[in-house]
């Protein structure tokens, strides 16, 4: 059974098989967890992101879909770059199946090149304004859910790194409000 786990840190940092980035659509980085990735990675990533937009992505990376890229000078083997919505900028019921989206791509491409630990940050929370404690629970039932089926059951551990102790926080607390038995279901 693939662990969830939830840790305060850089996700730079992580010492896993892919680490998932909070992209933009251009996938040529940008500011925040995908400006941090892209400075950490070094080169090789924006040359494969390049090479990604010369061919399939044109006009870039649709929201809700991923891609795989080299890890470049990260402690990982890959990138997978996922491009959030924007909140508000769709109707909420669309935008958060764009939010889950994100999540069930990136694990099913992370478990079909091998990797078994992933590191995921907080998708769209950042400039892209969605609310903390409604993007971890959207983040965590399609987590949840893509674990159930599929090829990303065979991932040992999904780590939610998140940026700082507010964050972690409203994770801990979405997870705490999925969990089945006395503490799930808001009964805690």
């Amino acid at each position: 059974m693939t662990q969830i786990t939830l840790v305060q840190g850089d996700i730079t940092k992580q010492r896993v098989d892919a680490v998932v980035n909070a992209a933009n659509s251009s996938l040529l980085g940008g500011g925040g967890v995908d400006g941090a990735i892209h400075r950490a990675g070094g080169p090789e990533i924006l040359a494969e992101c390049r090479k990604l937009r010369a061919s399939h992505y044109g006009k870039g990376l649709p929201v809700g879909r991923a891609v795989l890229t080299t890890a470049g000078n990260l402690p990982a083997r890959h990138v997978v770059h996922t491009v959030g919505p924007v909140y508000g900028g769709t109707e909420y019921e669309r935008g958060a199946e764009l939010l889950a989206s994100c999540y069930r791509e990136s694990l099913r491409l992370a478990a079909q090149a091998g990797d078994r630990v992933v590191a995921v940050p907080a998708v769209s929370t950042g400039v892209y304004g969605w609310p903390m404690a409604d993007a971890a629970r959207i983040a965590l039932r399609a987590v949840e859910d893509e674990l159930a089926q599929g090829p990303a059951a065979e991932l040992a551990e999904v780590r939610f790194v998140l940026f700082d102790a507010a964050a972690l926080r409203a994770f801990e607390q979405a997870r705490d409000a999925l969990e089945p038995g006395p503490r799930g279901a808001g009964e805690g």
